[in-house]
């Protein structure tokens, strides 16, 4: 930036330097001015010269080294913008930052600024040298502080407050320093989308001594790319004179009014390895006010690691009511405490269930009490004459170690037929459940199965479609994929890694089954790919999640053969729900894929 002068007081100035000796001339001190115009933001924000609302974490350190140059930041010009005098030619900088992170919500910074290089002409104005830098000074320590308000680190919008105190550990009369204490207040705003960061700030600087307090502002926008390693994007920063104040050389005819300072950048970091950050950037000035430099360069080493995502709910444990260490699904007694069992009639019940002090696995009458017996077969049965003691007596009981009932039919009389179909237990393979005789003595007494799926007709929800098991009465015996007339309907969830577009393996059979589907079914012409979420997180991250599953469908099924032109994909994040987003329940049935049929062949 450059110091701007009055027409008269330059011609005035120009004559006494035309007749001023070097040897007459009074050297006059450097102003006490932090010069430099360029602030760092603290160590972790995504910008070279922007801060960010966002703090990241909890217990997180983070660091960095930034170097910047500025050309020609304080220069002496006429009306005509013409170049009189160079007081300062160049400044260069190394900042030395830290932050650290505290409950996802509060963040301490510190950053030491020190001038390393100083050049000037020391020209001679007004029969006085105006004494350039010379040299490495420090500057002053900036102390920082900072609180997010709204929104989380990946939010589309967050709000933050913050401040900066600067300590005067610069020298008295320098250019790298202003010899007192003061502050800076800011507000933040900004965003994180999918391939897509920006931030915004504005406050003001109070100052102690008779420098002008600021306006100061800041914005950036940026595109990620490479799988968000890479950051790129314009910066702009700069600051306004909040009052009219004469500042710099009050004994000489160098008059100075309220200052514009403005800047911008093109700047990119690249995160080379988990916490390791490498930025750069450069820009020029677009005023002419006190420490606005020709141009700026900006190089930046930091340690900076993200933030860990916050992990996915893990589904409940299963209930055991009895405690007996098998769970309620799998324990036919799930009320009284048992032992395991190959049986799942058995799995999980009493090991005595007739109590009759001999164990069910050597009891033949497990279910009624019996006594001690040398031959297995009557091991814990009745005494003789009617061992199973359901009235008929053993001699004309067709199962004489089985409680059943009468009959007229000596094959079934005494015999146990719990579901009445007419087929007694010991011959009926579905005792339970009632059924038709069968040439097939794997399924006599069982309950046909249309399909011939292997899942009988009234637990078959496709009765007349082979299909495949499944814990939901609904889908059990289904095939995985169904065409309706509106959509090709699936009765498995396409499973993806966590807040990503990656499809498990565990969905591969699913997809080979839409793929193929797809391929028999040549009228359907279109199908919309969609995605579904939750409602948790934020819409607009939902959405662009949601849109980058359906892509990742769609291009899983092209490369099963499926043609591109019959496939289209959009994300529809948070915005139909087909269940109540109030349990986790119903937000896993929300996250879902379906497939919508857009178009058929009417032939």
């Amino acid at each position: 930036m450059r110091q701007t002068t009055t027409l008269l007081g330059l011609v005035a100035t120009a004559v006494a330097m035309a007749f001023t000796t070097p040897s007459s001339a009074q050297e006059t001190e450097s102003p006490g001015i932090a010069l430099n115009q360029y602030q760092p933001p603290v160590a972790g924000d995504a910008f070279l010269s922007v801060p960010a609302p966002w703090v990241g974490g909890h217990l997180v350190p983070r660091g960095m080294i930034t170097f910047d140059y500025g050309k020609d930041p304080l220069v002496l010009v006429d009306e005509d913008d013409e170049t009189v005098a160079t007081i300062v030619s160049g400044q260069a900088y190394l900042h030395l930052g830290a932050s650290f992170a505290l409950w996802d919500r509060l963040l301490v910074a510190l950053d030491f600024p020190l001038a390393v290089a100083q050049t000037g002409d020391d020209p001679a104005v007004g029969g006085a040298v105006l004494a350039s830098p010379d040299g490495a000074e420090p500057g002053d320590l900036r102390i920082g502080l900072r609180g997010r308000i709204f929104g989380e680190y990946r939010d589309p919008f967050q709000i933050g407050v913050g401040g900066y105190l600067f300590v005067p550990t610069g020298p008295d009369n320098s250019f790298a320093g202003e010899g007192s204490a003061y502050g800076q207040p800011h507000l933040l705003l900004g965003g994180r989308l999918p391939h897509f960061v920006w931030s915004l700030s504005a406050g003001s600087i109070v100052r102690g001594s008779d420098n002008p307090h600021t306006f100061n502002y800041s914005a950036a926008v940026g595109v990620t790319l490479l799988d968000d390693r890479l950051l790129v994007g314009p910066e702009l920063f700069g600051s306004v004179d909040m009052a009219e104040k004469d500042l710099l050389y009050d004994d000489l005819p160098i008059e100075r009014r309220g200052s514009a300072n403005a800047e911008w950048l093109l700047g990119g970091q690249y995160r080379i390895w988990e916490g390791l950050v490498a930025g750069l950037g450069a820009g020029t000035g677009l005023t002419k006010g006190v420490g606005t430099p020709a141009f700026r360069v900006v190089a930046r080493l930091a340690w900076s690691p993200e933030p860990e995502e916050a992990a996915e709910p893990l589904p409940p444990k299963p209930g055991d009511r009895d405690g007996d260490g098998i769970i309620d699904e799998e324990d036919a007694c799930p009320d009284t405490p048992g032992v395991a069992s190959d049986d799942p009639k058995q799995h999980g019940c009493p090991p005595d269930r007739d109590g009759d002090g001999i164990l069910d696995d050597v009891d033949a009458c497990p279910d009624k009490p019996g006594v001690k017996h040398e031959d297995p077969d009557k091991h814990g049965c009745p005494p003789p004459g009617d061992r199973d003691a359901d009235g008929v007596t053993d001699d004309r009981d067709a199962c004489p170690d089985t409680p059943g009932e009468a009959n007229d039919d000596p094959a079934k009389n005494g015999c146990p037929d719990r579901d009445g179909d007419g087929i007694i237990d010991k011959n009926d393979k579905c005792p339970d459940t009632p059924g038709v005789a069968s040439d097939d003595p794997a399924r006599h007494g069982c309950p046909p199965d249309t399909d011939g799926d292997g899942i009988f007709d009234p637990k078959d929800a496709c009765p007349k479609t082979p299909g495949l098991p499944n814990a939901d009465p609904k889908k059990n015996g289904c095939p995985r994929v169904i065409v309706t007339e509106k959509e090709i309907l699936i009765l498995q969830k396409v499973e993806f890694d966590f807040d990503r577009a990656t499809i498990k393996p565990v969905s591969d059979p699913l997809l080979d089954d839409v793929a193929n589907t797809l391929k028999k079914h040549k009228e359907i012409l279109l199908v919309e790919v969609q995605g579904h979420t939750d409602n948790k997180g934020g819409k607009f991250y939902n959405k662009a999640l949601s849109g980058r599953r359906a892509d990742a469908v769609r291009k899983a099924l092209i490369q099963r053969g499926v043609e591109a032109a019959r496939l289209r994909s959009k994300g529809y994040g948070q915005d139909k729900p087909i269940a109540s987003n109030d349990t986790e329940e119903g937000r896993a049935t929300n996250r879902r894929v379906q497939f919508e049929i857009l178009k058929r062949d009417k032939k």
